[in-house]
């Protein structure tokens, strides 16, 4: 019966076709079975919003653009938060580290914890869905040693303008090491209104996120992995090793909560317009928009703890002296709450669909920090006023220009003089030379709260920074008719944050630059599938920044259809290698990572094999990972925390659709 309750628990909490699940939309859009595609987002003359034929998609907040839940099978055994260039420490769901450098989110003031931000709901980038009939989606992994990412999304319109859909997710994994135990929970609810007359928009969205993580310093050498006396690796040593307190769990944790709560609304003033399709068949109303006065509202808090409930005086050596006796413990929280009001006028021009959008408007915020211990507490409360503007155009059919330009600038407050201006441009020329994109970003920024200011029971740290500066000039090229994309991205840093080789923040005065080029081409030969990406990056030397000069990922896989078409497959050999680098460490003690200079990466080529399959509503996969392991040493991306063994890892998604 446990059993039994244990199964149906996870297959009901299952999922995938989220928003953030599927950014990666290839190929024309698509509908479930093929279904043609409805207007649910108004009623015509000729048909009923609800009807027998299937329509599903989802739109970001305030685009037009639709996007469709993916339902390919190409990339669908690989895990959704590590592909193409993601690492951990070693354990699904622990800490995360990017081979592709990409600088934190710092505008504004901010906590600074982000090791978990790739497994994290944000309020800003849900989908808002559409859909003509309630739609589910459950999805369900498993991994050698209890891996398990269960996941499920509902979504549903209460009438044509008006839906509610809500996810779970659940990621929890014991790790193949000891004491490495991850247990992350996210849920979002969101909803889209739209009122009868068409010029009320309404949206909400909430967000729970916590992460939890136990710390067992790494591995205490990486020689143990060749010895044939610790096949069982739960029996190699750890550095916070303590078999008196657990052997499961790990007496260091690292836990991190957020939760926030968002509301766009916006009041659009304009004529009324009947609008037709391309044979005149169906018209619908819209209103051409003019003037709109939009209102945000977000709140939300974050809280970030850490706890040894068995420390060692050698492991805080670096950071502090005190002779511990049984009972003591070491506990850090830090916390965030936050409120934040913003106000902004709108006008358009053009006709409809094909309008220019500018606005300008203020916002009011307010930051509260705290740090508390067992022995004393710190608050810094802060008020910032700013100003943002816009220019936005969307590129809806083929031919046109797409662009947008958006400012904001802090003018009251501690953050004052922090800026962030951005601006894209881009088009599709044809069928042959594909689309063009160009764009620049350039941001000032305050240093995070927990880089200014720590405090334990018997450690406190004070610092002060300058300013930080980020530009990033970027450019793409894609052309779909040969399945190719280039990118090039620069990034200029001046007085960048990081965490030094003694795991304490630091600044570096100097400017370094680092140069980012990317190649994704899919060949196919019949029914032979082989997609490759490759990122090629340079740094100026001395930067403060662990990354390697080469880094890809290749697959190749036969996919078909049998059984009279009525199963698609893909199977193949997935393939990923970077070249040797100097590897970042990373600090249990902050939850972040650090630079160091002087352990070199150098692993063999990461090997897998899969074998997906998709029938009617239904996706599986089974694969073996982390193949070359049975040949070679684990793979080491940061010092002490190595990678599974090789591993059989299998994973289904269902739609539903009522």
């Amino acid at each position: 019966m446990s059993f039994l309750l244990g199964f149906v628990t996870i297959f009901l909490t299952a999922l995938e076709a989220h928003a953030q699940f599927n950014s990666r939309v290839s190929g024309a859009p698509v509908t479930l079975d093929n279904a043609p595609q409805n207007d649910t987002a108004s009623s015509t003359n000729t048909s009923n919003w609800k009807t027998e034929n299937i329509s599903i998609h989802y739109q970001q907040r305030d685009r037009h653009k639709r996007l469709y839940p993916d339902t390919s099978i190409h990339f669908f055994h690989r895990r959704p938060y590590s592909q193409p260039f993601y690492s951990y420490t070693g354990n699904s769901g622990s800490p995360a580290l990017s081979l592709l450098f990409m600088p934190e989110d710092r505008m504004g003031p901010t906590l600074g914890y982000h090791v978990f931000d790739v497994y994290r709901y944000r309020v800003d980038s849900l989908g808002y869905y559409n859909t003509t009939h309630p739609y589910t989606v459950c999805t369900y992994q498993l991994g050698s040693k209890t891996e398990q990412l269960a996941h499920i999304l509902h979504t549903r319109n209460i009438h044509a303008r008006w839906n509610i859909t809500a996810q779970y997710q659940k990621i929890n994994s014991p790790g193949y090491y000891k004491s490495q135990r991850t247990n992350h929970d996210n849920t979002s609810l969101s909803t889209s209104y739209m009122s009868r007359n068409l010029r009320y928009k309404l949206y909400g969205a909430i967000v729970y996120n916590k992460f939890q993580n136990d710390e067992n310093g790494g591995i205490i050498s990486d020689s143990f992995l060749t010895n044939a006396n610790f096949i069982d690796r739960k029996t190699i040593p750890v550095a916070f090793q303590n078999d008196a307190y657990s052997l499961r769990r790990s007496a260091v944790t690292n836990m991190h909560r957020e939760f926030s709560v968002a509301l766009w609304h916006h009041l659009t003033f304009g004529k009324t317009d009947t609008l037709y399709n391309d044979d005149s068949t169906q018209y619908y109303l819209a209103v051409v928009p003019r003037f709109r006065l939009s209102h945000h509202i977000r709140m939300g808090s974050e809280k970030y703890q850490y706890k040894d409930l068995r420390p060692d005086s050698l492991r805080y050596s670096g950071f502090f002296q005190h002779a511990f006796v049984p009972g003591d413990s070491v506990f850090m929280e830090q916390k965030w709450f936050y409120t934040d009001n913003e106000l902004a006028l709108h006008g358009f021009l053009g006709a409809y669909g094909k309008q220019l959008q500018f606005s300008a408007g203020a916002g009011l915020r307010t930051d509260l920090f705290q740090t508390q211990h067992p022995l004393s507490s710190q608050k810094e409360m802060m008020t910032s006023n700013y100003l943002i503007g816009s220019i936005k155009k969307e590129a809806l059919t083929e031919k046109e220009w797409d662009y947008e330009a958006k400012a904001k600038f802090y003018v009251v407050g501690p953050a004052a003089g922090n800026f962030r201006l951005e601006a894209h441009i881009g088009k599709e020329i044809n069928k042959n030379a594909g689309r063009l994109q160009a764009g620049f970003r350039q941001e000032l920024n305050r240093a995070p709260y927990n880089y200014t200011f720590y405090a334990n029971d018997y450690y406190t740290r004070v610092k002060s920074y300058n300013p930080e500066t980020i530009t990033r000039i970027f450019g793409n090229w894609s052309l779909p008719v040969y399945s190719l994309d280039v990118s090039f991205t620069n990034y200029i840093i001046s007085n960048y944050y990081y965490i030094n080789e003694q795991q304490l923040p630091d600044q570096l005065a100097n400017t370094f630059s680092i140069t980012q080029l990317g190649l994704h081409k899919l060949f196919r030969m019949g029914r032979w599938v082989l997609d490759n990406e490759l990122l090629w990056q340079q740094q100026t030397a001395g930067a403060p920044v662990n990354i390697p000069a080469l880094s890809g990922r290749h697959q190749l896989s036969l996919e078909t259809y049998i059984f009279r078409r009525a199963l698609k497959i893909a199977t193949g050999v997935d393939v990923r290698y970077h070249t040797a680098f100097t590897a970042p460490g990373y600090s249990p003690f902050l939850n972040r990572y650090f630079y160091q200079t002087t352990y070199q990466a150098e692993n063999l080529p990461e090997m897998a094999l899969f074998f997906n399959f998709h029938v009617k509503r239904m996706r599986m996969y089974i694969m073996g990972d982390q193949l070359q392991q049975m040949f070679s040493k684990n793979t080491i991306y940061v010092l002490g925390y190595p990678y599974q063994n090789a591993m059989i890892r299998f994973g289904f998604t269902w739609a539903m659709i009522n």
